[in-house]
């Protein structure tokens, strides 16, 4: 037995109860609010507590990390670059144990729990690898002298991160934030506080993040707003509904802050005639189903040629039949339960208007306590709810279309335009359909839902302002701001 192996059997990352009922500002302190209960949603049983923020909590811990900031904006690109590396290796040392919250509190099968936490671990490992990375430019001058640019960090990040993903889409802000020289404030959802939330405290806390250069403090919209609208805190990294995201932009906008905006998306999937029909519809299945749809990069229009339409839609309701459905933490199932009533109501509720509207239930369209069904929607009407709206649930429309230029006039007809799917026999035609769709993600030969430390993310219209996370380019843009220097050996005369 490893080393390693000795102390996973000897050590937790969450077992102590220093989180418990407490928010984390460097040290763990009890929220101004009341708890919050973290409940598990296969079974409504109550797993633990964690503390509320309020914005009197918030302007604490901005003014905590504006003090911290300004030291570890001077330490060496090696010493932030040491304690990325080693936030990388304990979500790989605790991969186990969060997992485990993963799949109760927020409901994710085991599988896409593993894929939280390898991402997470690669993006404190690529973070690490972007503190030292070159930061400016010289420039030329008519003058002599020397120009050059570079990057200085914005200060103090906030990161307002949501439920579906909660660690990658905290993660992916939190560490290039730190990496750069920032502090970072960090709002996770309620729903998911301890996974979203407290495993990143306690991963830096053990990583020898200095005290005050990340806070994590789960609240409600009046903690979001403290967030936003605080003098110290000068970018905004917000993951969330579009009805959301346009608050944040609007409250960024009126204090003059940069707000990177990663909203909803109703993503298309375009099946050509001449795709791999079986491999298609497993490509389809998985873009709408995994972690029950509430995915915003999830296939959530699903446009199919004409001549091959009806045995698509077949197919993908055989798929949906066959998917088990239940507690994750207990079964083998591919889909867990949705996050909470509210939102499995409204799964239900655009479900059956697009019914009503014409559409054909070929699979699903049916709950037990927070479990859907997978559901495949056949001949939908592209004016159907369904097809229209971001569903953020296991709902599967089909829609047929003639010709290309149908296609394209289909899914352009939305307003979001987060990513793109083409599936084909012809990849280069795939390309240029793509070019007549705005997206900020486009795959070809593969399923809308796919995300990767080293790649730009985001998307356009009312999925995001073009505010980007990932790789070097992007988190750069981010992060830090941009300054002009000159240095001249002496002070020229000038004609004044």
């Amino acid at each position: 037995m490893t080393s390693t192996e000795k102390l996973r059997q000897t050590t937790r990352l969450l077992a102590h109860p220093v989180w418990e009922s407490r928010i984390f500002m460097g040290e763990w302190v009890r929220g101004s609010a009341a708890d919050h209960a973290v409940v598990e949603p296969a079974t409504g049983r109550q797993l633990s507590t964690v503390g509320m923020a309020t914005g009197a909590d918030v302007a604490r811990a901005a003014e905590r990390a504006a003090r911290a900031q300004v030291d570890w904006a001077a330490r060496p690109f090696t010493e932030r670059a040491e304690v990325l590396r080693r936030a990388g290796m304990l979500f790989e040392q605790y991969a186990d144990e969060i997992d485990e919250w993963v799949i109760r509190e927020s409901g994710s099968v085991a599988a896409k729990a593993r894929i939280e936490t390898h991402t997470a671990a690669e993006e404190c490992h690529n973070a690490a690898a972007l503190a030292g990375h070159p930061f400016g430019e010289v420039l030329r001058s008519e003058q002599s002298r020397l120009s050059f640019s570079r990057r200085i960090p914005v200060g103090t990040v906030g990161v307002i991160a949501p439920f579906n993903f909660p660690i990658i889409l905290s993660i992916r802000a939190v560490a290039p934030a730190l990496a750069l020289g920032n502090a970072v404030i960090l709002k996770p959802d309620p729903r998911t506080a301890v996974c979203g939330g407290m495993v990143l405290a306690r991963v830096f806390e053990e990583a020898g993040l200095p005290a005050g250069l990340l806070s994590v403090l789960p609240g409600g919209a009046e903690a979001g707003e403290a967030v936003v609208v605080h003098p110290t805190v000068r970018v905004i990294a917000f993951t969330g509904s579009t009805r959301a995201g346009r608050v944040v932009g609007e409250l960024a906008g009126r204090h003059l802050k940069r707000a990177h905006l990663e909203l909803g998306g109703n993503n298309a999937l375009i099946v050509l005639a001449d795709a791999d029909l079986e491999k298609a519809v497993s490509a389809g299945a998985f873009g709408s189903f995994l972690h029950q749809g509430q995915i915003c990069m999830a296939a959530g229009r699903h446009l199919v040629h004409e001549s091959v339409a009806a045995e698509y839609a077949a197919l993908l309701a055989e798929h949906a039949d066959r998917l088990p459905v239940g507690d994750p933490n207990t079964g083998d199932v591919a889909l867990g339960p949705i996050i909470d009533a509210k939102q499995r109501d409204h799964i239900h509720a655009l479900v059956s208007k697009s019914v009503e509207a014409g559409a054909t239930l070929a699979a699903g369209g049916r709950y037990d306590d927070l479990f859907y069904r997978p559901t495949v929607l056949a001949q939908t009407p592209v004016t159907a709810a369904a097809f229209q709206d971001e569903v953020f649930g296991p709902v599967a429309p089909v829609a047929s279309f003639g010709s290309i230029d149908e296609a394209v006039a289909i899914a352009n007809s939305s307003d979001y335009g987060l990513s793109l799917s083409i599936l084909t026999a012809d990849a280069m035609k795939g390309l240029e359909i793509a070019e007549r769709i705005p997206a900020g993600l486009v795959h070809v030969n593969d399923q809308t839902v796919g995300d990767e430390a080293v790649a730009p993310f985001g998307g356009v219209g009312s999925s995001g302002n073009g505010g980007r996370v990932g790789g070097i380019g992007a988190n750069l843009d981010a992060f830090t701001e941009t300054q002009w220097v000159t240095a001249q050996s002496t002070i020229p005369v000038f004609p004044f």
